[in-house]
């Protein structure tokens, strides 16, 4: 359709807008208002300069939904890394796949969000492949799930992690160095890097995700307190590679320690994982219901 004689889409868009100003200008915003609305709205009949009738395109009305927030689930370990392995040869990759599915299944039934895994079977995946997989999704949130071991076997409790340059204590810093260490089995592809360079990434992760992910930690802990033990101070932090996605709020939760016999025992039954994926979609529910009324997940 030609407008006002001008032809290709910008100087047509520049002649109506022209013509509207034009009218408004003479007082005739009521005219200016009918025009707009000739070209935008409706199934009417309008004259080009040469005086043809054209059929106008109908009015687009109402908006599509936004996309569910998107989970990314990673189960820790897998393929040719079996994490830590508990008093009856459980193993923590096990553990944590069958854990990680049953928090998927609550999840979609709940018809609130997309939710995909890192890996829905045993393999192998690098840490910092996981978090590539999160950021190519464009995730909303990635959550780390594992059961690892520590070497003193009366410790037991859930706990949750986030990305820190520095541990919060001596504890934390031993088991991020033993879960940073899965890429031992990725062979010659791994290049560490050194403590220098992993304190610059740390510190260039963006301050809204470390906000997220410390409102998604106060979020877990506060669902795991009344229906699963926890450690002493069970909001922790260090640097751990597969927390590292910049701008993607990550937390890594330990659901208790194969090292413990109690834990082990638990974490081998479904009844316990349901328990505990449970707790996790009312975490995730409580965090994002922060968006409502106009605000980001991420907003105080």
């Amino acid at each position: 359709m030609t407008d006002g004689g001008s032809s290709g889409g910008g100087s047509g868009r520049g002649t109506r807008r022209r013509l509207l100003a034009l009218l408004a200008g003479a007082g005739g915003a009521g005219l200016a208002g009918q025009a707009a609305g000739a070209v935008t709205t409706g199934h009417h009949r309008v004259h080009s300069a040469s005086g043809h009738a054209h059929l106008a395109a109908p009015a687009v009305v109402g908006r599509a939904a936004p996309p569910k927030p998107l989970i990314m689930l990673d189960p820790g370990h897998g393929g040719k890394d079996p994490g830590a392995i508990g008093f009856s040869g459980t193993y923590e990759k096990h553990v944590a796949e069958a854990a990680a599915t049953e928090l998927h299944r609550q999840l979609l039934a709940s018809g609130r969000y997309r939710v995909e895994l890192t890996r829905g079977r045993d393999i192998f995946i690098p840490l910092e492949d996981r978090v590539g997989i999160a950021e190519g999704k464009q995730a909303a949130l990635f959550i780390s799930m594992h059961a690892d071991a520590l070497h003193d076997p009366s410790v037991r409790g859930a706990s949750v992690y986030t990305l820190s340059s520095g541990a919060s204590d001596a504890q934390t810093a031993a088991l991020a160095a033993k879960e940073n260490s899965a890429d031992r089995f990725a062979g010659p592809r791994f290049r560490a890097t050194s403590p220098e360079v992993q304190e610059i990434l740390a510190s260039l992760v963006r301050q809204e995700t470390r906000v997220g992910s410390a409102r998604m930690a106060d979020s877990v802990v506060g669902a795991f307190r009344p229906r699963i033990g926890l450690l002493s101070n069970p909001s922790r932090h260090a640097a751990f590679v597969v927390l590292k996605a910049s701008d993607i709020p990550s937390v890594l939760v330990e659901m208790g320690f194969m090292s413990n016999r109690l834990d082990e025992a638990a974490l081998r039954t479904a009844a316990h994982r349901t328990v505990v994926a449970s707790a996790m979609t009312g975490a995730i529910d409580r965090y994002f219901s922060r968006a409502a009324g106009g605000f980001t997940q991420l907003a105080g």
